[in-house]
């Protein structure tokens, strides 16, 4: 083992290829439901380290982290070659066509939103604050809501 195999396997792995992924997000549109929020598949891999640095990024920011929780529901869906999801990336309009990580929106019924090239999120060797929290407000319940937008009488 290289020190970086060694080194890696420590890290908490964040996409599990042996998961069911259509049945994971169908107890995530049943929560989210409920929660009155949506959810993001954050598609990518173990291998991926753009994926590692997203997930570490929105993790260690306070402001991202409450507005990820406040708002999403989030799912990592591998891609690797053990599993590559196909039928379901298929169903979400092909994302990996963007490279990794993608993220997928769906709304709280599991409807198809968004998709999410994450090169408009980077900055540098690393990621945007004010991007990423651009990104997440313009997608939450609550932006989509029609209340927000009518006329109260």
């Amino acid at each position: 083992l290289s020190i970086m195999n060694a080194f890696s396997q420590d890290k908490e792995k964040l996409y599990h290829p042996e998961i069911d992924a259509e049945a994971e997000i169908a107890t995530a549109i049943k929560k989210a439901t409920a929660e009155k929020k949506h959810i993001i598949l954050q598609v990518g891999g173990n291998w991926c380290s753009w994926c590692i640095r997203f997930h570490d990024f929105c993790k260690k920011d306070e402001d991202i982290s409450k507005l990820l929780t406040d708002n999403y529901l989030i799912i990592h869906l591998n891609y690797s070659k053990e599993n590559k999801n196909e039928a379901l990336l298929k169903k979400y309009r092909y994302p990996q066509r963007f490279g990794f990580p993608v993220f997928v929106v769906l709304d709280e019924k599991g409807a198809y939103l968004h998709t999410q090239n994450s090169v408009y999120l980077e900055e540098g060797k690393g990621y945007s604050k004010k991007e990423i929290i651009g990104f997440l407000k313009a997608w939450t319940y609550q932006a989509l809501d029609p209340e927000t937008y009518e006329e109260k009488k």
